[in-house]
């Protein structure tokens, strides 16, 4: 019997020996840090400053390769088929990773197959807000005006089957509203047309609202996180205004091609969780209003199942249909 296992537990032996070597001997050469989206966007801004540091710590340079196109499918495609010898990372998002799954028929690469999660790296809630002209001052207060008004409040995502669409979809079904949706090319747009008096309300990034908000050119009347932004401390969490549970946040993460090896994997953990608290990354992050991650890989895989099962929920019941 144990002639026969010899073979067996050689091999293993020597598979586990090289996987050994190769993790502490990693990285050999350049890492590639594949973006779906253009430079200048939240997820490659994010993507060159934490490359940086890892690029310090792990004495190989991190290059970002942007590869915008198709909600994202295109890099997550080119990162699902590169080699998984941790030399290539992938910057995911919650569209990539969740609402994708929800909106797009067909997809083709699996977020819960395809990829060895490495770490969310950051969450962004989002403010409600109002025009100015809105008479109600609260969450609670615009609820009860829009359950008065049936479809006579727009409210502006920035694009159909996006996670702001995605947001305000779950916000109208727990408040038990009939709004009308006004979709536009992006937060910036969306925000300004609120502010412009042309739609009543839409979920706003702090980074897109603030200098409205300051200016005056809207009202704030919650954030859409868990818990107060030292940005704006005074609108207080959706959940709070009769909506227990509700919470709708923008994020992104970091991922490798699956079956890259777990010691590698662990390893970029370490240090991605290092550069995430390095003073330099913490200020931008708190003054964006950004929640830092960090969490396990197993943790940030039972999030990404969870954020598939929530916003599938939302489009099937919401009937959103992305051509």
């Amino acid at each position: 019997m144990l002639s026969r296992l010899k073979p067996v537990l050689g091999a293993a032996l020597l598979a586990f020996t090289c996987t050994a070597f190769g993790a502490s001997d990693y990285p050999t050469r350049p890492i590639r840090a594949i973006v779906g989206f253009v430079p200048g966007g939240a997820t490659d801004i994010m993507a060159r400053q934490l490359g940086q540091k890892l690029s310090e710590s792990l004495g190989q340079p991190v290059i970002v390769d942007n590869r915008p196109g198709g909600s994202g499918i295109i890099a997550a495609v080119m990162a699902r088929d590169a080699p998984a010898d941790g030399h290539t990372i992938f910057f995911g998002t919650i569209s990539t990773l969740a609402t994708n799954v929800a909106t797009i028929a067909k997809l083709p690469y699996d977020p819960l197959r395809d990829y060895a999660p490495i770490t969310l790296t950051a969450s962004n809630p989002s403010f409600l807000v109002v025009h100015p002209g809105v008479p109600a001052g609260t969450v609670k207060e615009f609820i009860a005006l829009a359950r008065a008004k049936p479809r006579q409040i727009n409210y502006a995502s920035s694009g159909t089957g996006g996670g702001n669409h995605l947001g305000m979809e779950l916000f109208r079904s727990m408040a038990k509203l009939d709004m009308v949706h006004i979709p536009y090319k992006g937060a910036a747009q969306a925000t300004a047309e609120t502010a412009a008096g042309h739609v009543q309300m839409t979920f706003s990034q702090p980074a897109v609202m603030l200098p409205h908000g300051r200016a005056g050119r809207v009202k704030v009347l919650g954030v859409t996180g868990p818990k107060p932004l030292p940005s704006w401390p005074e609108a207080r969490p959706v959940a709070e205004a009769g909506l227990p549970g509700f919470e709708a946040t923008s994020w992104q993460g970091v991922l490798a091609p699956a079956r890259t090896p777990k010691l590698i994997v662990e390893r970029l953990h370490r240090e991605f969780v290092k550069a995430l608290h390095s003073p330099e990354v913490e200020r931008r992050l708190q003054a964006e209003g950004s929640e830092i991650g960090g969490i396990p890989p197993g943790a940030f895989l039972a999030y990404i199942r969870s954020e598939i099962s929530k916003w599938t929920r939302v489009v099937k019941e919401a009937g959103i249909k992305v051509e």
